[in-house]
């Protein structure tokens, strides 16, 4: 009996250690995996960075007011929740050179995906509440600032249980936004003009684990979005059949008109129109949906993309330098520039999403002529 014990003793070390050794192989390759980026010569995109601390730097958004570049990002110490985490504002003339305005934080409280609007001449901020580790924001919450540098407190806006995505207007009157249910199963379109009060219009789509939506407004009133459709994700987020989903209405905005894309899951997507065209900044999947844990698992690899998106369909234009965590650009025009703020982890690596979410983030810059 004893050598029967000591013999199942062995077996379970051996195997013990090999799956140690295997693990530690794993994670050599992903950790020394050289970066694949794919980067479209002919769009001469140029590229810096904005924020290089030793933080996890990540959700970003721009805006352009009174001729001065906004970047706003959280700043935390992964991509979980964390109570000691805040928003950092930061103000450029030249979206290379940053001054810092303000640090918005509660403590204890961690608020995520900040957008920027400025609303009958106030500067709002939008975020959404999150206190579960593996984020699953609950609720909006919104503040005002006359300059950047003072700050109302944090309010919760109706209608409630949605979490806005960034407001647009086309005629400083009425504005625009979509905003997705915290239960991830439906996108509505909602108006407004004070940016407190919100009316919803419609409902864009539901089901599908439907969440991040952005919207975009055309000269002749169309509005045009793209939502991330998780699909039916296993337990490491993946699924064959995640995708992004465009529709598009015209007023008063109550019948939609939807497809889906298979070109990617759009994580944290970022709408503009630049010469007559509607580009979109996001996440894009490399490695596909063909592997065994599909699209957008925490084993696949990561990156920032460019795309234009048309009626029916997204076409890839480039990839940007990124890999593992990353994505949630922010997008803004200014005299024939394309500027996109993202963050990412070490470039030169190709991490995939789990190691990138536990890792060191910056913040970078891409600048690009309008198409």
């Amino acid at each position: 009996m004893q050598n029967v014990l000591k013999k199942f003793s062995r077996v379970i070390g051996l195997m013990i250690i090999t799956l140690i050794i295997g693990a530690g192989i794993i994670f050599a390759t992903w950790y020394f995996r050289t970066n694949s980026t794919k980067v479209n010569p002919g769009l001469q995109v140029e590229l810096w960075n904005a924020v290089t601390d030793d933080g996890h730097n990540f959700n970003t958004d721009l805006l352009l007011w009174n001729d001065y570049f906004y970047l706003i990002y959280q700043h935390s110490k992964t991509h979980f929740f964390d109570g000691d985490s805040k928003l950092v504002l930061l103000k450029s003339k030249d979206c290379r050179n940053w001054e810092k305005m303000s640090g918005i934080k509660y403590e204890g409280l961690e608020f995520r995906d900040p957008k920027l609007s400025v609303i009958n001449k106030t500067l709002f901020l939008y975020a959404l509440r999150n206190s579960a580790y593996d984020p699953e924001p609950s609720q909006t919450y919104y503040a005002t600032s006359k300059d950047g540098y003072h700050w109302s407190s944090f309010k919760e806006i109706e209608p409630k249980g949605y979490l806005f995505w960034k407001p647009k207007t086309s005629d400083s009157l009425t504005w625009f936004n979509t905003a997705y249910l915290n239960e991830h199963g439906k996108s509505i379109l909602i108006k407004s003009t004070d940016g407190i009060n919100w009316e919803t219009v419609s409902t864009i789509y539901e089901g599908e684990t439907n969440d991040e939506t952005a919207l975009e407004i055309l000269s002749d009133g169309k509005i045009i979005i793209t939502a991330r459709l998780e699909a039916d994700p296993a337990w490491h987020s993946g699924s064959k059949n995640a995708s992004t989903l465009i529709a598009y209405s015209y007023p008063p905005y109550s019948e939609w008109v939807k497809t889906k894309s298979y070109l990617t899951r759009l994580d944290g997507p970022a709408l503009i129109t630049a010469d007559n065209k509607i580009i979109a900044a996001g996440r894009f999947d490399p490695d596909g949906r063909d592997n065994w844990y599909g699209m957008s698992s925490i084993f696949g690899r990561k990156r920032t993309a460019i795309y234009l998106v048309e009626d029916n369909k997204l076409t890839l234009l480039t990839e940007l330098p990124s890999c593992g965590d990353t994505s949630y650009p922010g997008i803004v025009k200014k005299d024939g520039y394309i500027y996109i703020s993202y963050y990412t982890n070490d470039e030169t690596k190709d991490y995939p999403w789990l190691m990138g979410m536990y890792s060191h983030t910056y913040i970078k810059i891409a600048k690009l002529k309008t198409l």
